[in-house]
C-alpha cells in the first residue's frame, strides 16, 4: 500500500483536523480575554500539523506490511487465503480478519455441498440412464419377438415396460423439482382410500403378473396433504414392494390413527432388508445389497419419498427382517403439527 492511497484513505480525517484547528484558531483569536499573537497562532497551528503528519506516518509504517501482504494475496489470488492472512495490528484489523476467515468458510461449505450434489446428480443420471435402458431393450426384444404371439400377451408386455420407463422418468421430473417444492404443493384434505385405489390401478399388471396377493384394509379416513406428492411417495413404496417381492407374494396395506396422528403401512412378504443397510435406504443414491444383487438401482426412491414426507410434515419410517419381510409406514401427524412443515 503506497503513501498517497494511504493518505487519501485519510481524507475525512484530515478534513476533520483542519476544520478543529480552524475553529480553535479562530476562537482564540477573537476572544479579547486571551492576549495571544497571530503568528503564535500560526506558530501552534504548525506544530499541530506537523504532530498529526507524524502521526500519519507513523501508523502508515506501522500498518504498512499488513496492507501489502493483502494487496499480494489479492492479487496473487491465494486458494488458502484464510490461513495467509496477515496478524493484525488492530482490533479492528483482527475483527475484518475473524469476518474475512468466517465468509471464506461458508463459501468453501457451499462449493463443497454443489461439488457434493454435482457428483450425486451425475451418478444419478448415469444411473437412471442404465436403469430405463433395461425396459426400452425389454419392449424392442418384445417387439422383434412377437411373430405368433397373442395380442393381448403382447400388449401386456410392452404396457408393464412402459409402465416402468414411466415410473423412471417420473422419478427425474420429481427429483428435478424437490428443491423448488415450495412453488408446486397445495394442503387440502384427501380421502386415503381413493388415493390407494389409484396407486394400486396403475400397478395392476405387476400385481397380475407376479401374482402377488392385496391386503388393504382401515384407510377409509381422510387426511391433509397434497395429493400429486403423495401419490408419488406411496407409488415409490409400492414400486419398492413389488420389485422385492417374489412371485406369488403378498403385499398389505393398513391403516391406524390415534391421538398424535394417522399412519398408513404398507408391508410386504418381499426380500427383506440388511441389517447393516436398514439405517441407510433412505440416504441419497443409496442402493443397498438389494439394489445391487435383483438390479442396477439409482437409490432415488426412498429418498425422494423421505425428502417430500418431511416437506409436507409427514415422516417415513421402515421396519425390516433379512429375507421374511419390510414394513414401511407413512405418518400423518394432527392439525396442530402442520404448522410445523419444513422447507428444507
Amino acid at each position: 500500500m503506497k503513501l498517497r492511497k494511504y493518505i487519501k484513505d485519510k481524507r475525512y480525517l484530515i478534513l476533520f483536523f483542519l476544520i478543529i484547528m480552524l475553529f480553535i484558531s479562530t476562537v482564540v483569536y477573537v476572544d479579547d480575554t486571551v492576549k495571544i499573537r497571530f503568528d503564535n497562532i500560526l506558530y501552534i497551528n504548525l506544530v499541530s500539523w506537523i504532530l498529526f503528519d507524524t502521526y500519519l506516518i507513523l501508523e502508515f509504517l506501522y500498518l504498512k506490511n499488513y496492507y501489502k501482504t493483502l494487496d499480494e494475496l489479492v492479487e496473487n489470488q491465494i486458494e488458502e487465503i484464510h490461513t495467509s492472512l496477515p496478524q493484525g495490528k488492530t482490533q479492528e484489523q483482527n475483527k475484518y480478519n475473524d469476518i474475512i476467515k468466517k465468509v471464506y468458510k461458508y463459501q468453501n461449505e457451499k462449493i463443497e455441498k454443489l461439488y457434493i450434489d454435482k457428483i450425486e446428480n451425475m451418478d444419478f443420471i448415469t444411473s437412471w440412464v442404465h436403469e430405463i435402458k433395461t425396459p426400452i431393450a425389454v419392449t424392442r426384444l418384445t417387439i422383434e419377438s412377437s411373430s405368433g404371439k397373442p395380442m393381448e400377451e403382447f400388449i401386456g408386455s410392452i404396457e408393464e415396460e412402459l409402465r416402468k420407463i414411466d415410473n423412471y422418468v417420473e422419478q427425474a421430473l420429481y427429483y428435478s423439482k424437490i428443491d423448488d417444492f415450495s412453488k408446486d404443493y397445495f394442503i387440502n384434505e384427501i380421502e386415503l382410500e381413493k388415493v390407494m385405489k389409484e396407486i394400486i390401478k396403475k400397478n395392476a399388471k405387476t400385481f397380475i403378473g407376479k401374482r402377488i396377493s392385496l391386503d388393504m384394509h382401515d384407510i377409509d379416513y381422510s387426511i391433509l396433504t397434497d395429493k400429486k406428492w403423495l401419490l408419488f411417495i406411496i407409488d415409490q413404496v409400492i414400486s419398492n414392494s413389488l420389485k422385492y417381492t417374489e412371485t406369488g407374494g403378498k403385499i398389505e396395506i393398513s391403516g391406524e390413527k390415534d391421538e398424535k396422528e394417522k399412519r398408513l403401512t404398507i408391508k410386504d412378504n418381499g426380500t427383506g432388508i440388511k441389517p447393516e443397510d436398514i439405517n441407510r435406504v433412505f440416504n441419497k443414491g443409496f442402493t443397498g445389497y438389494n439394489g445391487r444383487i435383483y438390479n442396477k438401482s439409482t437409490g432415488m426412491g426412498l429418498y425422494l419419498a423421505k425428502k417430500m414426507c418431511n416437506k409436507l410434515g409427514h415422516d417415513i419410517s421402515i421396519e425390516s427382517e433379512y429375507e421374511k419381510y419390510t414394513q414401511v409406514t407413512i405418518h400423518f401427524p394432527k392439525l396442530i403439527n402442520y404448522f410445523n412443515v419444513t422447507k428444507v
